[in-house]
């Protein structure tokens, strides 16, 4: 996955505390993501003729090819996460261990660049399936509206 790397110091000063909780957060996120996808897929099933009708088959293959990848990184995403919150530890022993909190930090700042911008991505790419499903339902409806007359 691509980030654009910040040089945010904003994980410096949030404690053990509010990193387990943006990490709690992202998980929640990331899972809800997850079973969202389950619901596009069986709505890309359920239209899969209209979808891949000529007038709609690049734009239609192009998107699943991203919901595809976009599954991908959830889960790669939910593992990173929860492996993040199983190594909080480091930073509550109350241990003085700099190297390990510091990398720890770092991570974190990572970790929040890595799930912003897997959020924007979502979101554009989320509108857009939405928009070809809508396109699709209404050119079907007209179509059976025509049939009828």
């Amino acid at each position: 996955m691509k980030t654009i790397h910040t040089n945010a110091k904003h994980t410096e000063w949030l404690s053990a505390d509010e990193m387990h909780f943006e990490s709690k957060k992202w998980l929640s996120e990331l899972e809800f993501c997850k079973e969202e996808q389950w619901f596009f897929e069986d709505l890309i099933r359920s239209y899969t003729l209209q979808i891949l009708d000529n007038n709609h088959f690049e734009e239609s293959k192009r998107l699943i090819d991203k919901l595809t990848k976009i599954v991908e990184q959830t889960q790669t995403l939910i593992n990173a996460v929860k492996s993040h919150e199983k190594e909080l530890s480091i930073m509550v022993d109350g241990i003085d261990q700099i190297k390990e909190e510091t990398a720890y930090k770092k991570e974190h700042r990572n970790l929040t660049e890595l799930v912003e911008e897997f959020r924007k991505r979502y979101r554009t790419t989320k509108t857009k399936l939405f928009n070809l499903i809508k396109m699709v339902m209404k050119e079907g409806k007209q179509n059976r509206l025509l049939d009828k007359k």
